[in-house]
C-alpha cells in the first residue's frame, strides 16, 4: 500500500481546488485528489489504527491545515478548503512539488507553524524545526498503538501465570463487558472448577437468554490444533449448542482455523494477541492512567 503523505498531497489538493475554482468539502477533495492519483480502492479506503478515519482523508486534511497557514489555501468554512490568489500564483510557478521546506518560505507559515525555540541558554538561537513526515493525528495514533502492544504483552505475561479457573473468570468477566450474559451474578456463576466435558462456560447471548454461547477457555502456551477445537465442538452437539467461543492465551494453527470454518456451528477462535486486544478495548484488568482530550474549535459557537 502506497499512500502519500500529507506533503506528497499538498500540490495535488491544491490543483484540485484550483481546477474546480469554489469551496470544496474535504470529503469531494479526498475522492478528487485520489482518483487524481490513480489511487486503488484499497488504498483510498485505508483506514488509521483506530478505523476513525482514511489514511488519505486524514492526510489531505493536515495538507489543506498547512498550506492554510502559508496562504496558499484558506477555510472559509468548517471542512471546505478553496484556494486563494497566492496559491494561484504559486501554481503559476509550475511548482515540482510543495513540502515545508518551500512553505518555510512564507512568514506566516514559519510564525505560525514552526517551532522556534528563540535564543537558547548560551545566547545562540536556537534552529526553527519542521514539522514531522507524518500528520499529528497519525503521530498520536501511532504512540497509542505502541503503547497498547506493550501493554498487551503485558497482560499475556500475566494471563500465563494466572490460575485456570481464575482465568476462566477473566474470559467471563470480558464477554460480560462485551454486553453478553443477564446480570452481572448470573455471568459470575457460568464457570464450573471441574471441566463439563469440554465446556468451561455458558454465557447468555442477550440480556434476556433467548440464546445460549458456550465456551472453552484455554491458559496455553502451546498452539492450540485442530483436535482441541473438534472435541469443543463435540461437547457442543453433545448439547444440541449451535454457538461456541474457544479462547485461548496461545494461537490456533492453520487446520484448526480451517476446521472451524468448515463446520455447521458458529465458532469464534479468539488467540492471545486478540484476547488482549479486546481486553483492552473493554477495560478488563486495565486501568486508565490519563486521558488526553483532543479539541477542535467550535465552529458553531463563532456564527451569528
Amino acid at each position: 500500500m502506497n499512500i502519500p503523505t500529507y506533503q506528497q498531497l499538498m500540490l495535488p489538493l491544491l490543483r484540485v481546488l484550483a481546477a474546480e475554482g469554489r469551496e470544496v468539502h474535504l470529503k469531494e477533495s479526498s475522492e478528487l485528489v485520489g482518483k487524481a492519483l490513480g489511487l486503488t480502492e484499497e488504498e483510498r479506503q485505508a483506514k488509521l489504527p483506530s478505523g476513525g478515519q482514511t489514511y488519505l482523508r486524514n492526510r489531505i486534511s493536515w495538507a489543506g491545515w498547512y498550506m492554510m497557514h502559508a496562504g496558499l489555501v484558506e477555510k472559509a468554512k468548517r471542512g471546505c478548503f478553496k484556494i486563494t490568489d497566492e496559491g494561484r500564483s504559486l501554481l503559476a510557478k509550475n511548482p515540482a512539488k510543495i513540502d515545508n521546506k518551500l512553505l518555510a518560505t512564507y512568514p506566516s507559515f514559519r510564525e505560525r507553524v514552526m517551532k522556534s525555540g528563540g535564543e537558547t541558554g548560551s545566547g545562540e538561537t536556537a534552529e526553527i524545526s519542521p514539522p514531522s513526515e507524518q500528520t499529528p493525528t497519525e503521530q498520536i495514533e501511532q504512540a497509542q498503538q505502541k503503547l497498547n502492544e506493550t501493554l498487551a504483552s503485558d497482560l499475556l505475561d500475566l494471563m500465563a501465570k494466572m490460575d485456570p479457573h481464575r482465568f476462566e473468570q477473566l474470559v467471563v468477566d470480558l464477554l460480560f463487558a462485551m454486553g453478553y450474559g443477564g446480570s452481572r451474578a448470573e455471568a459470575a456463576l457460568v464457570t464450573q472448577r471441574s471441566n463439563d466435558e469440554g465446556i468451561d462456560g455458558i454465557i447468555s447471548e442477550d440480556r434476556l437468554g433467548l440464546d445460549m454461547i458456550y465456551v472453552q477457555a484455554k491458559r496455553w502456551q502451546n498452539t492450540v490444533g485442530r483436535t482441541e477445537v473438534q472435541h469443543f465442538v463435540g461437547a457442543l452437539a453433545g448439547r444440541h449448542a449451535t454457538k461456541g467461543v474457544f479462547i485461548t492465551t496461545s494461537d490456533f494453527n492453520r487446520n484448526a482455523i480451517d476446521y472451524a470454518k468448515s463446520v455447521q456451528h458458529k465458532i469464534i477462535l479468539i488467540g492471545g494477541k486478540r484476547l488482549a486486544e479486546l481486553m483492552i478495548e473493554y477495560g478488563v484488568g486495565v486501568s486508565t492512567v490519563r486521558t488526553i482530550a483532543i479539541k477542535r474549535v467550535d465552529s458553531d459557537y463563532f456564527e451569528d
